[in-house]
């Protein structure tokens, strides 16, 4: 089911990607018109939140610059398959379905699930929040945390390739707590214009989904939508495994 959109809120949808795609090309302008005008517009429609769609259009313009030198701007329609890939993430990390705009049940750690080995995972995990305090994106409230669980983490991946049953599961178990612990000592640390900054752009986000939710399911969403922000914002790992 697609989002009902008023024809000035689909132009100002396009003229926003332009305007960042001009911005992502050092200048070149590149017109949304004609066939990109459609197939942005289609993205409006769904219900693709600007955010997601600029993420999506970083990840084409990072693999654009792997490849060498640019020899031309990069066109928004070469940017497609990764702002549909953004916002699939995105749907499953807030719970949002495709088709109705209700909760799926998803998850933040949907995109590693079936990905990575948990030993690999845990890995990742340490390091993310090594370089989350080396970067400062989180202040010294973190500290002890961050130690205590790289601690916990370490030690739990010297044994984790091995570990089988009930150690798995208590291991997974254990890994969903630090996860929600991670999240509400970031939650203590935000101020209240902060706190107000990632709720407005978490209604922004699930604009297009609101009137299709009933007020039970948007409560759930928002949070979730909330929580992906809070960790963009701290630049925090999913310490939780599945």
């Amino acid at each position: 089911m697609g989002c009902v959109l008023s024809g000035n809120e689909t132009t100002d949808y396009c003229r926003d990607i332009e305007t960042y795609l001009c911005q992502k090309n050092e200048g070149h302008l590149i017109r949304v018109v004609g066939p990109s005008f459609d197939l942005v517009s289609g993205w409006a429609a769904q219900g693709v939140p600007l955010k997601v769609a600029f993420s999506g259009i970083d990840r084409s313009f990072e693999r654009y610059y792997r490849k060498g030198p640019r020899r031309r701007p990069l066109k928004i329609d070469f940017c497609e398959a990764d702002v549909l890939d953004a916002f699939d993430t995105w749907r499953r990390a807030v719970g949002v379905s495709a088709s109705a705009g209700e909760p799926t049940g998803g998850d933040d750690n949907t995109e590693h699930r079936s990905k990575e080995s948990l030993p690999a995972h845990l890995q990742r995990v340490v390091m993310r929040l090594t370089n989350a305090r080396a970067q400062g994106s989180i202040d010294e409230t973190f500290d002890a945390f961050i130690d205590a669980a790289a601690r916990e983490l370490d030690a739990a991946r010297a044994s984790a390739g091995g570990v089988r049953g009930d150690a798995r599961r208590a291991l997974i178990a254990r890994l969903a707590a630090l996860d929600g612990a991670l999240l509400q000592r970031a939650r203590a640390s935000l101020d209240e214009p902060a706190r107000a900054s990632l709720l407005e752009d978490a209604d922004t986000q699930l604009g297009s989904f609101r009137d299709r939710m009933t007020p039970e399911a948007f409560v759930r969403v928002r949070e979730a939508a909330f929580d992906r922000l809070l960790r963009e914002r701290f630049r925090l790992p999913i310490v939780a495994f599945e």
